[in-house]
């Protein structure tokens, strides 16, 4: 007797706890309608990825004489 060990997770935009498999086509959300509503997060701009603003005294590279 094999030991399959399932990988269980959850829908990123739901939360619905779902098995990992190759055979989901739409992994790692449950549905298309969940890949849809991330991709449109994303096209909306409500993911963003945090940026640290230059402070632009500090990248000077030259003290004005």
């Amino acid at each position: 007797m094999s030991s399959h060990t399932k990988t269980v997770t959850s829908c990123p935009v739901c939360k619905k706890t779902l098995i990992w498999s190759t055979e989901n086509p739409y992994r790692p959300f449950c549905s298309e309608r969940c890949k849809a509503i991330d991709l449109g997060n994303w096209a909306n701009e409500d993911y963003r990825i945090p940026v640290e603003e230059p402070n632009e005294l500090k990248d000077t590279p030259y003290d004005d004489e």
